[in-house]
């Protein structure tokens, strides 16, 4: 059974974004934004701060200070066009400034060095040869949009309460998602206990590579296995689909989440890291 589709997106980013975008994952190998600054963006929620055709930076404001993450045009790189976006940054930025840098690269590390950021965050990203695990316990249901939504959205909240970006995920953050060319009920898989979700593993396949989007477990549930339970079905789902590299993110810190995806054979790929610079007064 094939759930409706998502309503189609009112608003998106314009030609000349997509198309830097698409030029800098091809050179790096990884996108230059995450897909919650793409969707605050579409939203209007972010600002869109150009350098000509040299780059560009999506900038988030709030009355405790600011988000931005930035890309510089792969051909326009070594000619001080990102020191000119980390200068408009901070200067629309008069309180605190958070910056990702995607990729932790030589010339990101120097920016920071130079108007005195501080690393406060980093985001491991594995990779595994997608094996199929042995058959266990029966699959995951494919979510069902506008029946698990409010019931998701809740648990996604628990299982996240102390992280910054996922835990405040909103109904229509959610939507928004849905939209992506990537995504499909059919990746998003539930686990449910008693006809209660307990669990959840959200895959997002793009070309050949599957990434584990997000793996949520029941706080009261934890330390039962079901994370591994859903990591291995996470896996199984992306071998039936032919895929044979599996990708995800998770924070340097969590040490039980890094040790659970090592176990599966997940080795370090490449590392994000989010960059603070604090002013008062």
């Amino acid at each position: 059974m094939s759930a409706s589709p998502p309503p189609s997106r009112p608003d998106s980013l314009p030609d000349w974004l997509d198309e830097l975008i698409a030029r800098a994952r091809e050179a790096d190998g990884q996108p230059p934004f995450s897909d919650q600054a793409l969707v605050d963006a579409r939203r209007g929620e972010r600002e869109i701060l150009a350098l000509g055709d040299f780059g560009v930076a999506l900038l988030a404001t709030t009355g405790a200070g600011a988000e931005a993450e930035f890309v510089v045009a792969p051909d326009a790189r070594g000619h001080g066009h990102g020191t000119a976006l980390v200068e408009a940054l901070v200067e629309a930025s008069p309180r605190s400034l958070l910056i990702w840098a995607h990729g932790d690269h030589p010339a990101a590390r120097a920016l920071a060095a130079r108007f005195g950021f501080d690393s406060v965050r980093r985001l491991l990203q594995l990779r595994a040869d997608v094996v199929e695990p042995a058959p266990g316990q029966a699959p995951l249901s494919a979510f069902v949009p506008g029946t698990d939504d409010a019931e998701w959205l809740a648990l996604n909240a628990r299982a996240f309460a102390a992280h910054p970006e996922q835990g405040s995920v909103s109904q229509a953050d959610l939507d928004e998602l849905r939209r992506e060319p990537w995504y499909s009920d059919a990746d998003f898989l539930v686990l449910r206990e008693n006809g209660a979700m307990i669990g959840y593993c959200w895959l997002k396949i793009e070309d050949s590579v599957g990434e584990f989007y997000v793996v949520g477990v029941d706080p009261d549930r934890q330390g039962a296995g079901l994370g591994r339970r859903l990591v291995a079905a996470g896996l199984g789902h992306l071998a039936a689909r032919g895929i044979r590299t599996a990708s995800l993110y998770v924070e340097s810190d969590n040490d039980a989440a890094v040790r659970l995806y090592r176990s599966f054979g997940f080795t370090d790929y490449s590392i994000d890291i989010q960059y603070s610079l604090r002013r008062f007064g």
